[in-house]
């Protein structure tokens, strides 16, 4: 964010419990349900977007806010990509010698997460200071990645995802699910081989170093953790808990009377869970974007970094790391503008509890809504052009020494996982054929050092031209998009 973040996010709004959900108090550390009120509490008042996110229960004080299921599902998608990060070591070593299945049981513990047997297990979540939470159920209970990806979660979604997933073809039904099983098998597949000392080889014929790279250059821990951002995280934030296609749900949800037992309404807290997903630490509106894309940050200076708070997780993360990117004469402030909207709407619902919504009320949420779902996707789609220039800079290196296969096959896998987001939004910028186009381009591998020269030209052509068009959708800037061979830009 830039120094005059309060003033930019002024204007962008003038211009438009365990097993449940942990409440959150004011300073960013987890609180009782029935605790009382709080003089420090943050001004709701919707004309001033506040710098942290904590806002007072207008059902008997204390903190209104909770979303630690959301959180939780983070860590399940960073603590996947943790546990790959170490399978070949393990294989390699001789530690581990899987058989078939094995490696799917491993990474199916943080997909179906079972609260019952697994709850007291350790996390993996490295961060700059110890983290306050250190097991799971010290950060919430009760939740899974399968029950929450796209077509899973069904009711409300603007596709039939049982059959709907565009950008990968998958033998069978095209779901988000077997795309994800289908990437499971394939690591299974890989790690089973590898303990038997089949290890597959690179273009120059040299011993291919993840379990998680193929011989096509696709990286699967990327592309896992940066699809399951998409089909988790993107999907339930925009398509369910901030959409406002059914009644009683999402934006139409109530906003009179508490949820039973809650200090919230069921809207406020449909809200917290878009928030929630999008990732943003409680302090993120007060952050510089270094200290946002470093990850965590410990607000509250407790020496502690608390999960449930002081992260910024998933594509939080990412937009202040485009923000850092972005050309000095066309900067960006991606985190700006989704706190803007994600604080600037929370803080009207905070005004309006109990009262409900009047209709030019219910057109401001949605304003901001709009506001804060178009920033979130603009950041992926900016990560895209991202790795889109990484991948034009990787092949520029092919056949010297400096090229790195490796490398190659990472930048790609993490641009392809985040360009399946975004048919997650029902409001996208991005069109069903543009995005079919998209992904024509991207196709489902790099093109390696052993293609051809004319496929190699072809394929590049075909990178510039993704990029191009998510240039046109998004209104990003040339110096942004970079040059021809990927330079200069993000």
């Amino acid at each position: 964010m830039f120094p005059s973040r309060r003033l930019l996010l002024l204007s962008f709004l003038l211009v438009a419990c365990k097993g449940e959900d942990a409440v959150v108090d004011d300073t960013g550390a987890p609180a009782d349900d029935t605790s009382g009120g709080d003089d420090s509490a943050t001004d709701t008042n919707p004309s001033v977007v506040p710098d942290t996110y904590s806002f007072v229960s207008a059902f008997g004080g204390g903190s209104s806010v909770g979303y630690d299921g959301q959180t939780f599902r983070h860590l399940l998608i960073e603590d996947m990509k943790a546990q790959l990060s170490g399978l070949t070591g393990r294989i390699d070593d001789g530690e581990l010698f899987p058989v078939a299945g094995d490696i799917e049981a491993e990474l199916n513990f943080y997909f179906e997460f079972d609260s019952d047997t697994s709850g007291l297990v350790p996390h993996q979540k490295s961060t700059s200071a110890d983290a306050l939470q250190t097991t799971y159920d010290e950060v919430s209970s009760g939740k899974d990645l399968i029950g929450k990806i796209a077509g899973n979660d069904a009711v409300g979604q603007h596709k039939d995802w049982s059959n709907g997933l565009v950008g990968w073809d998958i033998e069978g039904d095209d779901s988000p699910e077997r795309l994800v099983r289908a990437w499971f098998a394939a690591i299974d597949a890989a790690a089973v081989a590898r303990a038997n000392g089949d290890v597959p080889l690179d273009p120059r014929g040299q011993p291919i170093t993840k379990v998680f790279l193929d011989a096509q250059g696709r990286d699967h821990q990327q592309l896992l953790e940066k699809f399951l951002r998409g089909a988790v995280a993107f999907s339930q934030g925009a398509d369910d808990y901030l959409d406002d296609d059914l009644e009683g749900k999402g934006l139409n949800a109530d906003h009179v009377v508490a949820e039973e037992g809650k200090p919230w309404t069921a809207l406020e807290h449909a809200w917290d869970e878009g928030f929630g997903y999008f990732g943003a630490s409680v302090a993120y509106g007060s952050l510089t974007d270094d200290q946002i894309a470093a990850g965590d940050h410990d607000a509250n200076q407790d020496g502690k970094i608390d999960l449930l708070t002081e992260v910024s997780w998933g594509h939080s993360g990412n937009a202040a790391k485009r923000d850092l990117g972005a050309g000095a004469t066309a900067p960006t402030d991606y985190t700006a503008e989704a706190w803007a909207g994600f604080a600037g709407g929370r803080a009207l619902l905070a005004e309006t509890a109990g009262q409900g919504l009047s209709a030019d009320q219910l057109a401001e949420l949605k304003a901001h809504r709009d506001q804060a779902v178009l920033a979130w996707e603009k950041a992926i789609a900016a990560s895209v052009v991202h790795y889109i220039n990484a991948v034009l800079a990787d092949m520029a290196l092919m056949d010297t020494e400096a090229y790195s296969f490796a490398d190659h096959a990472k930048h790609w896998s993490e641009g392809k996982g985040f360009a399946l987001a975004f048919q997650f939004n029902p409001r996208s910028p991005l069109s069903d054929a543009d995005f079919a186009t998209l992904h024509s381009l991207l196709g489902e591998a790099p093109a390696l050092e052993s293609a051809d020269a004319e496929a190699r030209a072809a394929y590049a052509d075909g990178l510039r031209a993704a990029r191009q068009l998510l240039g046109e959708t998004y209104g990003f800037a040339a110096e942004n998009l970079g040059d021809s061979n990927g330079d200069g830009g993000w």
